[in-house]
This record gives structure tokens, sequence and C-alpha cells, in this order.
């Protein structure tokens, strides 16, 4: 049977050219997916910031030094246990006379007082464990665990306000951005509408229905419109820079989440003590750590029980009945220098008690108690200040409410005139400078409907950093 005949050419080079264009728009497809910036929402801008700021984690490590003193300051109620080894040589000429070796290193020879100077010399040893226990301090100890306690509370406390005060700024930040792509957009648009009228008061004007000076104020908006963009351009530029070095990030491509212009909060009230703003609590760590500060100090002045115990172990390459007229009664071997032939012990209990104490540190509890004072004043300043700071961010959300339902109608009316004045212009009913006015109420009633709902949310943000409750703002700010 006859094989079947192959393709056409002409089939083969169809088919051929089908798949090289399906092929070709796939990789079209990819190219521009990986081209178009990806969307960066409130909730990773806040993951990504709060990770990556480099203060927030110089404070975490901040939280773990003092984390590390805390269990320092307990381990001080441990004993001292030394253990001493002490091999040497030398002599042992003694010599009677007062000594008063104050603050100078000497050596401690123990032996007969020779007529004259002897070089006989052998090694000796000493063996030593000592144990001090201050078993008893009258609170000084306790005293200084709770200062360390109080200092991981303060830097704690200084974390989560750090933390809560960036989610803040991030979010201002973010929403900022937002505002000044939208400013842009509207100028791009305000720019559009420029330059249409420029044509037609162009073409009207070298067909002789309008006067030559139409055109050159046409000429002069479109400059001024450009000027605007650009300014509005440099300014989204410095936001989003402003952004990106919150995020600890160099430089920032991607897109934000648009959905804050169509949507609003709707939840405005918030449960949360004024008391628990983290800023707040913050101060009042600081106040907590001075007072136990100046406890610390007062508590440093008093007495302590030590119990105590050493066992000793002493060895000598001279003999015990060596003396000035048995001089060679010594022996310069090493083993029998090192061997210990004489032990002893001493137990016993002891109380310190620097007399000059209270007089030492005076001054520095009364310094201490200044710095508690200043602390307290401080904390009782922030507190008035977010408290006005929540009145003002209630009457800043009732206004924005308000310019909310009142935007519409502005933005209706100006567009409705804008439609009659360029429709009036065309038929030569009304003036260019009108037309002018008509635009210039329009671009300012796009712009005030493009942030009227960023500036609801930046009022429930001011509102949400006053009352220390971020969850009122980020809650319905991440909700889809």
């Amino acid at each position: 049977m006859q094989a079947a005949s192959a393709a056409p050419p002409s089939l083969r080079s169809g088919s051929r050219k089908f798949w090289i264009v399906m092929v070709s728009c796939f990789i079209l497809t990819d190219i521009h997916a990986q081209q178009q910036p990806e969307t960066l929402s409130l909730e990773q801008a806040l993951d990504i910031g709060v990770n990556n700021f480099q203060r927030i984690q110089a404070k975490r490590k901040y939280v773990q030094a003092s984390s590390a003193l805390t269990q320092n300051a307990r381990n001080e109620y441990l004993p001292n246990v030394i253990a001493s080894v002490q091999q040497n040589y030398g002599t042992v000429n003694g010599q009677f006379g007062p000594l008063g070796a104050v603050g100078v290193l000497g050596v401690s020879s123990a032996g007969p007082v020779y007529q004259n100077q002897s070089w006989n010399a052998a090694f000796g040893a000493l063996y030593l464990v000592n144990v001090n226990w201050e078993a008893y301090t009258f609170g000084r100890v306790k005293s200084r665990i709770e200062l360390a306690k109080a200092q991981v509370d303060r830097d704690s406390a200084d974390l989560k306000q750090e933390e809560f005060i960036h989610r803040i700024r991030i979010s201002g930040s973010y929403l900022s951005l937002l505002m000044a792509q939208q400013l842009v957009r509207s100028a791009e648009s305000n720019l559009k509408r420029a330059e249409t009228v420029q044509k037609t008061v162009r073409a009207r004007a070298l067909s002789g229905l309008n006067p030559g000076v139409d055109s050159a104020l046409a000429n002069a908006e479109v400059s001024r419109a450009r000027l605007a963009l650009l300014d509005l351009r440099n300014n989204e530029q410095q936001v989003r820079s402003q952004l990106a070095q919150l995020l600890a990030l160099n430089g920032m491509e991607a897109t934000l989440d648009t959905a804050f212009f169509v949507r609003m909060p709707t939840v405005f009230t918030t449960d949360a003590d004024i008391l628990q703003n983290p800023q707040v609590l913050f101060y009042k760590a600081r106040v907590s750590q001075a007072e136990s500060a100046t406890k610390a100090v007062r508590k440093s002045i008093m007495p302590g029980i030590t119990l105590f115990g050493i066992y000793q172990a002493r060895a000598s390459g001279f003999n015990y009945n060596y003396t000035p007229e048995f001089s060679d009664r010594y022996s310069k071997s090493y083993s029998d220098g090192i061997n210990p032939s004489r032990y002893n012990y001493v137990a016993g209990v002891s109380i310190f008690w620097n007399l000059m104490s209270p007089l030492k540190v005076r001054q520095q509890t009364r310094s201490q108690m200044f710095i508690s004072e200043g602390y307290r004043n401080e904390y009782d300043q922030v507190t008035v200040q977010l408290q006005n700071e929540l009145k003002l961010a209630d009457q800043r959300i009732e206004n924005s409410l308000q310019s909310a339902r009142e935007v519409p109608q502005q933005y209706q009316a100006a567009s409705d005139a804008y439609i009659q004045k360029s429709v009036l212009y065309k038929n030569g009913l009304t003036t260019l400078v009108d037309l002018q006015q008509a635009i210039y109420a329009l671009n300012r009633a796009e712009v005030d409907r493009s942030v009227v709902y960023l500036n609801v949310w930046q009022s429930l943000l001011l509102k949400a950093a006053a009352s220390g409750d971020f969850n009122l703002f980020s809650n319905q700010a991440q909700a889809k």
C-alpha cells in the first residue's frame, strides 16, 4: 500500500507561523506581567517596616541586654568559691622590724632570722579553697534585682512604643503617598483639558473667530498645568522616598492599594484607655525604673552578713627544724617542695558595714529622687497632650465626614459648569477667562474628591495614635 503523501509546504508553513505567534504572545504576556510592579498593601508595608527597621531591631537587642543583666543581678545571691594553686621558689630570710606595704607588691617570706644574708632557697607551694557567701544583705541584692527588672520593663515598653509609633508613621506615609499619586493623576487630567482647550483656541484663532490673545492665554495655561504636574511629581517622589526609608528599603516601585479611595471606615469609637497607650506606658515605666533606682541607692548603705570558710594546704622544701645553726636542713628537690605537709581550715561569720556610706550616698539619693520627679512630670505632660490630640482627632473626623458628604455635589456642579462653559466657548458665547475659571473649579473639585476619603482615614489614624488603639485603624484599613 502506498504511503500517505506529506502535508503541502504551505500548510506546514502556516502551522509554524501559528505556533510562533502563540509562543510570542505568551512570552510578551509574561514579560509584561514581570514588568508590572506588585501591589503593596498596608498590611505588607507594616510587616516589612516593623521587621526591617534598624531602630526597632536595636531596641530588641536592648531588651535582651537588660534581661541578661537581670539574671546577672540574681546571680549575686550565689556564693564566691575561689580555688588557688601556687608553686614558687625562693629564699626564707627573716628580719625583725615594722612594715607598712600599702599599695606595694612584695614577698611574704617567713623563716628564722639570720645574722647575715643567706641565699638558701627551695621550692614551696600553697593550695587554697576559699568560700564566702553574703547570706543576708538587708535588701541590697533584692533592690538591685528589682532595679534590673524595672530596666527590662522600661526597655520593653520602649520597644512597644517604637513599634507602635513606627506603625503610625508607616500608615501616615502610606496614605500620604496615595494622596500624592492621586494629585499627580488629577494634574495629568487637568493638563489634558488645558491641551484640549489649547487646540480649540488655536483652531478658532486661525479661522478668525477668536482674537489671538486667547491663543496666548491658552498656551500659558498649558505651561502652568505642566509646571504644576512637575511639582506634584517631585512631591510624589519625595513621599515615596520617605516611605521607603520607613520600610528600610533601597527604593520602592510597588503600587499601593487604591481601595482607600472607594471606601471609608465605619467605626470611629474605641474603648481603649488612654493610660494604656504605648507612649504613656513607656513614660510610666521610666518613672518605675527611676523609683527602683532610688530604692537601690538607699539600700546600698545597708550592712551585710557573710559566711566564710577557708581550707589551706602548704608545702615547703625547708625542714621543720631548719635554723641558722643547721642551715643545711632543706631540700632543693621540686617534688619535696610542692608536696603539702601542713593543713589548716577556718570557718566563721562576719558582719561588715561602712559607717560612712550614708554620707557618701546622700546626695546620690537626692539626685535620683529629682530624676523620678522629672520623669513623673513628663508622664503627666504626655498624658495631657494625648488627651488633647484625642479631642482634636474627633473634631477632624467629624469635619472629614461632612466634607465627604459635600464633595460629590461640588464635583457634579463643577463638572456641569465646565461642560457648559466649554460648549458656550466653542460657539463664541463666552470668553476664555470664564472657561479657565470653570477648569480651575473642576480641577479643585477633582482634587477634593480624590483626597476626601483619605482625609477621613488620616483622621482615624490620628485618633488611633492618640488613643493607643492601632487596631481601630488597621482592622478597617486591611478589611477587604
